[in-house]
């Protein structure tokens, strides 16, 4: 299948109601800020909610959550080195017909790209080095406006061990949450050119679209409970070449969303691009 011919930009717009959108393990896991006091959700972050939505769509995927592992590997490397254990011998030193495998075997490789540097065992069939550039990347989402963080102490309500007295509650800790409504935003691009090189096609760009329209479903937890963080929209825009209209940059400045989540596009700045807004499911 030919690899994606036209340059693609897009936008994602989603809010956070009363939960905590990513932890800051630095932070005691409360909500991540920039130092201005604005919300913000990491690229990783981001990615591995697209890589579990492709998952859930029944796409092989490379980087799974210990969590939602399917094919009973415990690491990165166990899952590269059994399926290089798969290809032909000769196969198996030759890093270009390697490259090209990997991709065609994990959309999330040929998507994002992947580093696999892995002890080589010294019986010249294992890969120790190859790096994968993906033609799809997003930015860390922000917050419109800085937000507050409730901070809301949890207690126990039966022991944790057997003890002389009765019952006791006391306090275990600390959950934190963003407090109230806020507004999320992020961007990102993919590149042709990279494309080609991954082998990623018109398809797969679909998928990552529909990954993005649906990226809160299936993940629930007790830190984002379900329904408190919603899609409003994805912006996507496609340009008619490889190389593209307009800059990343001047199409994403193009987008607004106001105080209510209401996005737009000024077209006056970007004419003739084709782009449509999705709503979130």
């Amino acid at each position: 299948m030919e690899s994606l011919q036209s340059k693609i930009d897009f936008a994602l717009v989603f809010t956070v109601r009363n939960a905590n959108p990513n932890g800051d393990p630095l932070n005691d896991g409360r909500p991540r800020t920039t130092s201005e006091g604005f919300g913000e959700v990491s690229d990783v972050a981001l990615k591995r909610k697209i890589r579990n939505r492709l998952q859930d769509a029944g796409e092989r995927i490379f980087v799974q959550s210990e969590d939602r592992v399917e094919d009973g590997e415990k690491s990165l490397s166990d899952r590269f080195n059994s399926f290089l254990k798969e290809l032909p011998k000769d196969v198996q030193r030759q890093k270009d017909v390697v490259y090209d495998k990997v991709c065609e075997q994990w959309i999330d490789v040929r998507s994002f790209g992947q580093l696999f540097a892995f002890k080589n065992k010294g019986d010249g069939t294992d890969i120790s080095s190859l790096g994968i550039r993906g033609p799809v990347t997003i930015q860390s989402a922000f917050s419109a406006e800085p937000i507050a963080i409730d901070d809301v102490q949890i207690t126990k309500s039966v022991n944790s061990e057997t003890k002389d007295a009765g019952k006791s509650s006391d306090t275990m800790g600390t959950k934190y949450r963003v407090s109230g409504n806020a507004i999320y935003t992020t961007y990102g691009s993919i590149s042709p050119q990279i494309a080609s090189k991954t082998g990623f096609t018109a398809e797969d760009a679909e998928k990552i679209k529909n990954a993005l329209v649906s990226l809160f479903e299936n993940d629930e937890s007790s830190a984002r409970p379900s329904g408190s963080m919603e899609v409003v929209a994805v912006v996507w825009f496609v340009h008619n070449s490889k190389s593209g209209q307009y800059s990343s940059a001047k199409v994403h400045r193009s987008v607004s969303v106001d105080s209510d989540g209401k996005v737009s596009v000024d077209e006056s700045s970007i004419p003739n691009l084709h782009y449509e807004i999705l709503e979130g499911r």
